[in-house]
């Protein structure tokens, strides 16, 4: 049997651990558990973090839309968040390459399968691929996704056996339990349906997601028979947690 390929999608608050920076120390327990995991399991990266890794270091001025300040951030943010992947994961033994789509390349038969040759060469060389969307010229995920979609698109067309989302809850919540402001877990369905009557619209506070993106990747991902754990990414081991059980999550599965 060969490794289980695990896409694996982090979200802005689960990289800036909630605060207005990316978290060295997050992104270290992200790999930390990778190392750990390496000879069952294989790992694709979906990162969001390119903006808020920029305001780290610029305030732009501006006199245009805000949509091309974001994507102006991203530009800038996307070198320094892979050098913090980088240097962290090569500390454990494990290599990166960076992968920037764009949500015109899943529509085209020959640069899906150039993405998908290029990248399972990357893992089969044990070089973990980190995948952004390509924020220069495409703005879909900036206003609506925090790469929720990107990463449901990828995990079909890379054959993923596992779509993992991190975010900043513990999955998703009964709407009854909400409004009580007693959150409840919803653990495992496959009615995806039944689901979106369960959410809200709100989204996140740094990154662009909420769970309404979320639950549109669990119906991509659903129809490529592929599974969807929604997790908190915020508790330290959340991967190994997930995987083994320990960790209260939403398992969207298949029908």
């Amino acid at each position: 049997m060969g490794k289980k390929r695990i896409l694996l999608k982090i979200g802005t608050n689960t990289l800036t651990k909630e605060t207005e920076h990316i978290s060295r120390g997050k992104i270290e327990d992200i790999g930390r558990q990778i190392a750990k995991l390496k000879d069952h399991y294989e790992f694709i990266i979906v990162s969001s973090g390119a903006i808020a890794a920029a305001k780290q270091f610029v305030k732009l001025e501006h006199n245009g839309e805000e949509i091309n300040v974001k994507q102006a951030l991203a530009a800038i943010g996307q070198p320094h968040l892979m050098r913090i992947f980088q240097e962290n994961f090569r500390e454990l033994g494990l290599f990166t390459s960076q992968c920037l789509l764009s949500y015109s390349d899943f529509e085209q038969l020959d640069s899906k399968k150039n993405i998908r040759n290029t990248i399972d060469v990357l893992v089969a060389n044990n070089c973990i691929p980190i995948i952004n969307e390509n924020d220069t010229v495409s703005t879909e995920e900036i206003q609506f996704g925090d790469n929720d979609k990107l990463a449901a698109l990828a995990a079909s067309l890379l054959q993923a056996d596992l779509l993992l989302i991190a975010t900043n809850t513990d999955g998703i919540y009964t709407k009854a339990s909400i409004d009580q402001e007693k959150p409840v877990t919803i653990t495992s369905l496959s009615d995806i349906h039944m689901l979106k009557q369960e959410i809200s619209s709100e989204k996140s506070s740094h990154g662009t997601g909420g769970m309404k993106s979320k639950i549109e990747a669990a119906t991509i991902a659903q129809k490529a028979l592929i599974e969807t754990w929604i997790v908190n990414g915020l508790p330290d081991n959340f991967i190994i947690d997930a995987l083994n059980g320990k960790a209260n999550c939403t398992k969207i599965t298949i029908k």
